[in-house]
């Protein structure tokens, strides 16, 4: 049969296989052919692994023996973020400093998805060790959107949300440290979900910001997200931050939720763009006429979740990348002597954008500096924490749009930092805090001639995925 590609979801592909209608390894070869056509434009993959088919071949005769006994993802194609490690492929973070490097382990969500029989396409583009918003800062060159290609398809899991969005794959893996799960997926009209910190093993994942990273799944619809999510979270004694799941087996409380919105949507702090705050008030009257609760909540300290995010991440970061001095791993540049091997290869290994964090998160935490700047930071991340957790004693979820504005062009924002991590300002929160949140479609605006899609994200408490799968399938069903 011919094979429709924007038709198929994780579930709808799962019935065709188990009824015949095409093969894993034709599911494969179209996602192949679609790829080699679209990607030399679109640039959202940096590498297509070379045993695809045979991986198929095998996913096909798990299902011959298995019938539905075998794992609902069981043959479905996916693409990696390239920051995820696979065992003997390829992982450069999308930087020249890890050039040529080979992973020498599975990543724990990786394992998982080898044990579901899932289908590895290749690898994702991404900003820069996860530094960016756009997928822009990427030593493969910038990946576009597939609904306009002058425009930015978000980041920096802008290659995993971008694959996504051009039937490159029924799903991908991409890490949020800070929206970047969330923010692509708004950008490309796709579901993004972060879970909450710990859900998913961090183990495999090559850290940017340790304590705000989370590896989650991009799809075309929440139940997908769901499928993915089951199937790679849960306690990990490689990750010691790792939880056991408790969403798999718990329903929600009611199926009327009470929605939060938070004040500060409306103020100066929040740059919304008018279309994009009528397209969110517009699904708001939509949850209303199904019988959900609308209140305003108050989070005072909120608006200081960007700063302390851009203190305490760019700390982290330099931290945890002061591993790749060329002794190690990928790229060596020759100094003089053994100072001056290091910095020539940092000095040509990092770009831009990563030398600009890392220099910032040395600076706070330098002595005279640690207590002015870290360290509070760390208190008012508490704070803002608990003023979430107040805000969850009286609302179910807390709504916003996914970000305050649609996709931009490339190059308008590059060489002004500020703006561009203002594109964060409404999903850092969720990484402030560690809850779970998922970006689903909420309609398109128009610029020029292009109609670009929009997110709303829905933020639940801890562990509390469950919620955010209900709302946000209900939410597909009365958008269409």
């Amino acid at each position: 049969m011919s094979i429709d590609l924007s038709q198929l979801t994780i579930s709808k592909t799962r019935n065709h296989l188990l009824r015949g209608d095409f093969t894993v390894q034709e599911l494969t070869e179209s996602y192949l052919k679609n790829i080699a056509k679209k990607n030399s434009d679109i640039n959202a993959y940096v590498e297509i692994f070379d045993d695809v088919l045979a991986q198929a071949e095998k996913a096909d005769k798990e299902i011959a023996t298995q019938k539905e006994k075998s794992s609902p993802l069981c043959g479905t194609p996916v693409a990696i973020k390239d920051n995820i490690l696979i065992k003997g492929r390829h992982v450069s973070c999308g930087s020249k400093i890890l050039k040529n490097y080979k992973a020498t382990y599975d990543a724990t969500a990786i394992a998982k998805l080898k044990e579901a029989g899932a289908v590895f396409l290749g690898r994702a583009n991404m900003d820069e060790f996860a530094m960016g918003s756009s997928t822009e800062r990427s030593a493969f060159g910038p990946t576009k959107n597939p609904h306009d290609t002058l425009r930015s398809p978000g980041g920096s899991s802008g290659g995993p949300a971008a694959v996504v969005a051009m039937d490159g794959a029924l799903a991908s893996l991409g890490s949020d440290t800070g929206g970047s799960v969330r923010q692509p997926a708004s950008f490309c009209g796709v579901v993004g979900l972060k879970p909450t910190y710990g859900a998913v093993s961090r183990y495999g994942l090559v850290a940017m910001a340790s304590s705000f990273d989370q590896i989650g799944p991009i799809t075309k619809t929440v139940e997908d997200a769901e499928i993915v999510f089951n199937a790679i979270s849960g306690k990990d004694p490689y990750d010691s931050t790792s939880a056991e799941s408790i969403t798999q087996n718990s329903k929600p409380k009611t199926s009327k939720f009470t929605i939060g919105i938070p004040s500060f949507l409306f103020g100066k702090e929040t740059p919304l763009e008018d279309d994009v705050l009528q397209n969110f008030n517009n699904s708001i009257e939509m949850l209303k006429k199904e019988g959900h609760t609308v209140k305003e909540v108050e989070m005072p300290l909120v608006k200081y979740a960007l700063p302390v995010y851009y203190i305490i991440m760019p700390a982290e970061a330099s931290t945890n990348l002061a591993r790749f001095d060329g002794v190690r791993y990928g790229l060596y540049a020759e100094g003089k002597n053994l100072f001056d091997d290091y910095a020539d290869t940092r000095g040509v290994g990092f770009g831009p954008e990563v030398r600009r964090r890392l220099l910032l998160g040395a600076y706070v935490l330098s002595s005279g500096y640690y207590d002015a700047y870290y360290r509070k930071a760390v208190a008012v991340q508490n704070a803002i924490r608990f003023d979430c957790e107040s805000a969850f004693k009286n609302v179910d979820v807390i709504v916003t749009p996914t970000s305050p504005t649609p996709a931009f062009v490339l190059g308008e924002k590059l060489e002004d930092p500020v703006a561009m991590y203002l594109s964060d300002i409404l999903t850092v929160v969720a990484n402030i805090g560690g809850f779970p949140a998922i970006s689903v479609p909420s309609g398109t605006v128009m610029r020029g001639k292009s109609s670009l899609p929009l997110g709303i994200q829905f933020m639940a408490p801890h562990n509390e995925e469950n919620v955010l799968f209900s709302i946000g399938k209900e939410f597909e069903i009365i958008k269409e």
